[in-house]
């Protein structure tokens, strides 16, 4: 049982690489194919590497530690560079490095950060950490229960970034590129099955925004979607938010997405509460858009949905699919931000946001674009609830293993 298990503080279990860190200086970097890692993760790339293999990296800012906008640990594998804003370690020969990573996430180190203005986990403090410590293999064998779902996990994530990107492309290609077109006004083969190809015309035609396939149309985009805004019930107010049963969105809904789906929100208001936004329950497929601080932030909501003041929200009209909504606001990125303004932090108002102009397509090219980028879609909304469901399962596990209350062996023999 529990009881068994040593307790051991995390210097006695891991051999630190923090002398061997050599920051670069913002100046110095050049993109490349390594992670340069940082309190928060990766925060640049590198065209050189220090540490090769695999390392436990523990954020050094006291201040997101304490208030867990990022991970406590996190492993970094292949090869990469570390700055000093992260503690790097290895398990010596009595710790497994995984094992240790989720041995730190249940453990709270609120009591080891130094500074009231600029708390810091100092590597002292951090080394007197006390960890359960079973066998090598118990914590091998946590690890790997644990590191399983984790790795399934990340294996959605990256499926969905692919599936999104071939989303984008295809949008890019006949949208922004107009390729199909280009490809039939000079005679080349556009490589699409012939159905598709004949709904394309072969040449083009001035617009306000330059040359458009022959036939298309620019629409603002408030002819595509009904756009609107939401607020903050008063939070003073218990009726509103007591008891809530309708989920309501900030952006710090959208900021630590991996993918533009959303299926849940912090916050959940009443009746009463959603009978103070004018907007109300926006209908699953609304797209959000982030609308200051910063502009940009993108998902369609997957769920029915009230907003604050943040957003844009784009619930599309007959014809018009939220995905395409979706691709032509990350797109048009750019051109939404320059129509923003505001002196403190830059805004953009429904009002200039509804005349933003857009190429609109056919309706056959349109719905053919649907039955072609919905399933991406899909498919993305798919494995974001399927790892949904493993990080709930692990984090309940987490805490029962690491406490012996179920021994990895009992789960080991129920597959």
């Amino acid at each position: 049982m529990a009881s068994e298990w040593r307790v051991r503080t995390l210097g006695e279990l891991t051999d630190n690489f923090d002398s061997v860190r050599v920051p670069v200086k913002e100046a110095d970097r050049h993109p490349g194919p390594y992670p340069y890692y940082g309190a928060s993760g990766a925060v640049d790339s590198v065209d050189g590497f220090l540490f090769e293999g695999e390392y436990l990296l523990v954020a050094e800012d006291g201040e997101n530690l304490r208030t867990r906008t990022t991970p406590v640990a996190f492993l970094a594998r292949g090869k990469f560079w570390v700055n000093n804003h992260a503690h790097i370690m290895r398990g010596n020969a009595e710790a497994d490095t995984r094992f240790l990573m989720y041995a730190l996430s249940a453990t709270d180190i609120g009591g080891y950060l130094t500074g009231s203005t600029m708390p810091k986990l100092t590597q002292g403090n951090m080394n007197r950490i006390p960890l359960p410590a079973p066998s090598l293999r118990e914590q091998r064998a946590i690890a790997h229960i644990l590191g399983t779902l984790d790795d399934k996990i990340e294996l959605n994530r990256r499926m969905s970034e692919t599936l999104e990107s071939m989303a984008r492309a295809l949008f890019k290609s006949w949208f922004v590129d107009f390729d199909p077109v280009r490809a039939k006004a000079e005679g080349r083969d556009t490589d699409l099955p012939p159905h598709i190809a004949d709904l394309f015309p072969d040449s083009f035609e001035d617009s306000e925004l330059g040359e458009i396939p022959q036939g298309w149309k620019v629409k603002p985009v408030g002819d595509l979607a009904v756009v609107a805004g939401g607020t903050t019930p008063s939070t003073k107010e218990p009726e509103y938010w007591d008891g809530g049963t309708h989920a309501w969105a900030t952006p710090k809904d959208l900021s630590g997405l991996s993918v533009p789906v959303l299926l849940d929100t912090e916050w959940r208001i009443t009746d009463a509460g959603l009978a103070q936004i004018g907007s109300g329950l926006l209908p699953k497929g609304t797209v959000l858009l982030s609308s200051r601080a910063p502009i940009g932030y993108l998902a369609v909501a997957e769920i029915p949905v009230a907003i604050n003041q943040g957003f844009i929200a784009m619930t599309p009209k007959v014809g018009t699919p939220s995905v395409f909504l979706l691709l032509w606001a990350r797109m048009a990125h750019a051109e939404i931000v320059s129509r923003a303004n505001g002196s403190t932090f830059l805004e953009i108002s429904k009002a200039n946001f509804r005349p933003i102009p857009v190429v609109t397509p056919s309706a056959d090219v349109m719905r053919v674009f649907e039955e072609l980028a919905r399933p991406l879609h899909e498919r993305i909304v798919e494995s974001t609830r399927e790892s949904r469901t493993l990080a709930a399962l692990r984090d309940i596990l987490l805490p029962t293993l690491l406490s012996g209350a179920i021994r990895p062996d009992v789960l080991e023999n129920t597959r």
